[in-house]
């Protein structure tokens, strides 16, 4: 066996009474091996429900290789899964090529449909951009929120596929808002919504953060200088009992840039004003060069400067599916009570 395949052994055999409990809960979409905390970097194994995903960053796989994983996790698993190999080890990942290592099985190329907190999600293994549908390791922040919903108003923020939104549809939200600048991502959303009917109709809009949040937050919006401002969406101010701000790392637009590393400020600010006065905002950060200590310790200081004090402050770790050997994993959550 090789090394490959002796981290995998280890890492399947470490998630066996997680596995149970995520099963048990109705969830099957999970991370199988996490290669940077278990001991093959670039290596990532997860499934969505009958798919399992394969995803090489920092160098190809043989078919072979490809292969020998997967047969360990549909045997430990005693399920026969769709595989899909994802190379990003290159610039154009995108791009399905020509070598039959990353040609996957029409079936497994299909809409499918997975499962987490006992609800449905539209799983896709290839489609306009390289990120699966559904991050796995929000799990946690999706089953707060399922759970501390009932009778909120909810504001999700860079909803991408509103995963966070549905979730609190399921937990009984009053009202929820997805506000993504990508059709694209809110697309999948309705279609997570059509997958779990009976819910209650959420709202999706488009538009750029910036210029959404400042509105929402009875702020005026402002480009950059010298530069005409686009078209946008108009909305009324107001604040929301809970809210979810998990930007990315880093995005630019006309109305200003999102830098998780340099100026989390600019995008805290804002979420924090349109949070009501005895709500909750869950923040994240995905960079792992960001100490939470220090993040946590920005983030407490900025609502303090604010007049907005935060009473409590928690923190939601990644599930086991998402080791972390020095306690640091790079999503970092915090959930803050005004």
């Amino acid at each position: 066996m090789t090394t490959i395949n002796h981290a995998l052994s280890a890492a399947l055999a470490s998630r066996q009474s997680l596995l149970s409990e995520l099963h048990a809960q109705g969830t099957d979409c999970y991370r199988l091996f996490h290669g940077s905390q278990e001991g093959i970097g670039g290596l990532t194994i997860d499934r969505y429900g009958p798919q399992l995903l394969i995803q090489s960053f920092h160098q190809s796989l043989s078919s072979a290789d490809v292969q020998a994983l997967a047969d360990q996790c549909c045997s430990t698993l005693d399920q026969s899964l769709l595989l899909v190999y994802n190379d990003r080890s290159q610039d154009n990942s995108r791009v399905d090529r020509s070598d039959p290592v990353y040609q996957a099985a029409p079936a497994a190329l299909e809409d499918l449909v997975g499962h987490e907190w006992g609800l449905n999600y539209r799983i896709r293994a290839r489609h306009a951009g390289q990120d699966p549908l559904l991050f796995l390791d929000l799990r946690q922040v999706r089953g707060w929120f399922k759970q501390n919903s009932a009778g909120k108003s909810v504001l999700n923020l860079f909803a991408y596929t509103c995963g966070v939104g549905l979730s609190a549809a399921a937990g009984g939200a009053s009202e929820v808002v997805n506000l993504d600048f990508a059709e694209g991502n809110l697309a999948v959303g309705r279609e997570n919504a059509a997958l779990n009917p009976g819910l209650m109709a959420m709202q999706f809009v488009q538009s750029d953060y910036f210029p959404a949040i400042r509105q929402l937050a009875g702020l005026p919006v402002a480009g950059r200088r010298g530069r005409q401002l686009p078209n946008y969406p108009r909305l009324q101010s107001r604040q929301f009992d809970l809210v979810l701000l998990d930007p990315p790392a880093w995005a630019k637009s006309a109305f200003g840039t999102v830098d998780l590393l340099r100026d989390y400020q600019s995008l805290l600010k804002p979420a924090i004003l349109a949070t009501a006065d005895d709500g909750v905002l869950i923040c994240c950060n995905n960079l792992a060069k960001v100490a939470m200590d220090d993040w946590r310790a920005l983030v407490l200081r900025c609502a303090d400067k604010l007049g907005r004090p935060v009473r409590d402050c928690q923190v939601i770790a990644p599930g086991a599916d998402f080791p972390s050997a020095d306690g640091q994993p790079p999503l970092k959550s915090l959930v803050l009570q005004f």
